[in-house]
Parts: C-alpha cells; sequence; structure tokens
C-alpha cells in the first residue's frame, strides 16, 4: 500500500538503472516493477543463466560482474545513473570506488542485533562507507523480508512447523518481531529511485523498513500455522541454550529445515522499529502481516489446486 506522497516515476531519459543482484529475489521483483514503468534496465549479476528470460529480454543491457573484482565493476556501472545494489551491503565500498553514479542500496535490521556476526558488520560497514562517501544515496534496512518467491524465512518455517507436534520457541516466544513483505520491500525501493532520479536525495540517508506493527514471535508463529492451513499446536518455552544445542540436530534429520544456534538466538531480541521514516520519506503504509500471509499461502493453495 502506498499513500499520496509517494514520489512519482520520472521520464525514463534521465539515464538507465544498473540493478546488481537482478538474478535475486528483491532484485528480479524490483525489475519487473521497473520495466513495467518503462525505465531502462542494466542487470548486474554474476551469471547471465541465473536471470529470469522475461527479464533478460526486456533490459537494455545484462552484464556479468564480481563484486569481489574491482576490475570488472567499472565497466559493468557504465552509463548507469542509479545504481541499486540487492546484492549484501558489505559490497558497497567496492560499488562506490568504481562510479560516481547515486547510490540506493539493501541494508537490514541485523546492524541492530547485540550479538553482531559476519552479515550485521558487513550491513554497518556498507553504511559507514556511503556516510564517508557522502553523495546521494539511501540505504534502506529491512527486517524479516517474507512473501517472495522461494523465500527462507516464513514458507522454510511453515515446512519446519508442518513436522512438528509441539513448537519448542526460546522464552516461549515473547520476543518481538515486525516481518516485512516482499511488495512493501519493492515498493521502497522503487520510492527511493524515484526520489534520487528527482533530486530529491542530497547526501546519504538510512532509512529502516517493517511491517506495521511488531508482534510476539509466538503470536508470529500462530498465524503462519493459521494461514499455511497447518491447524494448531501447543507451544512449549525451553532456554535458548537448549534450543541452540538441539539446532544441530537438523542437519541430520532428512526432510527437516536446517536451524543454525544463531537463528535461536536472534530470537531472544526484540526487532521492533519506528516506521514512519519509512512512510513520510517513501510514502509507503506497509500491508499488513495478516494480508501478506493471505496472499502469500492462497497463492500457494491456488497454484496446488491447478491441474
Amino acid at each position: 500500500m502506498t499513500t499520496g506522497n509517494i514520489p512519482g516515476p520520472p521520464s525514463p531519459a534521465k539515464g538507465p538503472i544498473c540493478i546488481i543482484g537482478a538474478s535475486g529475489r528483491s532484485g528480479a521483483a524490483l525489475c519487473r516493477v521497473l520495466l513495467a514503468e518503462g525505465q531502462k534496465i542494466i542487470a548486474v549479476v554474476r551469471s547471465q543463466g541465473n536471470l529470469a528470460p522475461d527479464i533478460a529480454e526486456a533490459c537494455q543491457a545484462v552484464r556479468i560482474a564480481d563484486l569481489t573484482d574491482s576490475a570488472t565493476l567499472t565497466l559493468a556501472f557504465e552509463d548507469a545513473a542509479v545504481i541499486i545494489n540487492t546484492a549484501h551491503a558489505r559490497h558497497l565500498p567496492a560499488i562506490l570506488a568504481a562510479t560516481k553514479a547515486p547510490i540506493v542500496a539493501l541494508g537490514s535490521t541485523r546492524k541492530f542485533t547485540h550479538w553482531p556476526d559476519d552479515h550485521g558488520r558487513g550491513v554497518l560497514a556498507g553504511e559507514a562507507a556511503l556516510k564517508a562517501d557522502g553523495r546521494p544515496s539511501i540505504i534502506l534496512h529491512p527486517t524479516m523480508i517474507y512473501g517472495a518467491q522461494g523465500e527462507d524465512n516464513v514458507q522454510r518455517l511453515a515446512k519446519l512447523l508442518e513436522r512438528l507436534p509441539i513448537i519448542p520457541l526460546p522464552g516461549g516466544g515473547r520476543a518481538l518481531v515486525q516481518p516485512i513483505d516482499q511488495r512493501d520491500v519493492t515498493r521502497c525501493l522503487v520510492s527511493a529511485i524515484h526520489l534520487i532520479q528527482n533530486g530529491n536525495v542530497t547526501g546519504p540517508e538510512s532509512i529502516v523498513i517493517a511491517g506495521p506493527t511488531a508482534m510476539a514471535y509466538r503470536t508470529f508463529v500462530r498465524m503462519v500455522l493459521y494461514f499455511a492451513e497447518l491447524g494448531g499446536r501447543p507451544i512449549v518455552s525451553l532456554p535458548g541454550w537448549t534450543l541452540m544445542a538441539l539446532s544441530h540436530l537438523t542437519r541430520h534429520i532428512r526432510r527437516l529445515p536446517q536451524i543454525a544456534p544463531e537463528e535461536i538466538r536472534r530470537l531472544l531480541e526484540d526487532k521492533n522499529f519506528d516506521i514512519g521514516p519509512m512512510e513520510q520519506r517513501l510514502g509507503v503504509i506497509p500491508v499488513p502481516l495478516a494480508n501478506g500471509l493471505h496472499h502469500l499461502f492462497g497463492s500457494r493453495m491456488h497454484q496446488k489446486q491447478e491441474p
């Protein structure tokens, strides 16, 4: 859902948009929306074979580049008016060194964790590089993203819940989560691009993007059970250290999604955020979780019922 404040699309004549990670979930979704707007797209991927055929055919160019190989980046970004990085934010220093174009990037709210890991530290490093560079740029920090085809958050959780007679949660699942629908992530990226194309960004900006309401993880689990039509399951509270130890067993149980101890630990900290800047600066009002889950699992049920 968007508000009337979202900046409209500028003339595509301002130059092509270079999308790094166009073959990924967020990158592919963004490509399709921008192509529908009539924007010219340069898709940057590590392997052309991973890019969806409809996107490859519609793009102005498809360029192969390795974000760890600076020699390939300058050519990949040639002629781009705006660079969009949907790959990991750790690559932003290399991207900044290879182009003078404005940048829109995806970060992650993992940067706020009390237990920093390589992912979170990479996001912080990328954001710091943008701030130090000073050029017009926007980095968006999404919470848990759900709803994309093949995403491994809600859909992997549903597969796990389907196989468990009881749901063991650390601390009873009382910590807060605030998931965001992939469609809202795409809307936020598009809005950020429009802001830059219209000259409404003068320096680095950092914006958290999340769902409309934080809720206890146990409530989130119950909503997934309901919309995935998996029935009820009793929720059992266990200490985090116990579940972290048991998570190693998922490597050895067939048909059970693997869970890392770090994932269990992150379920012990609250992830609730102010979305005022998202709504006011980007003009995007996120869809409620119930709507997003209905869309996700309703689409899956429809696909199963097709002959």
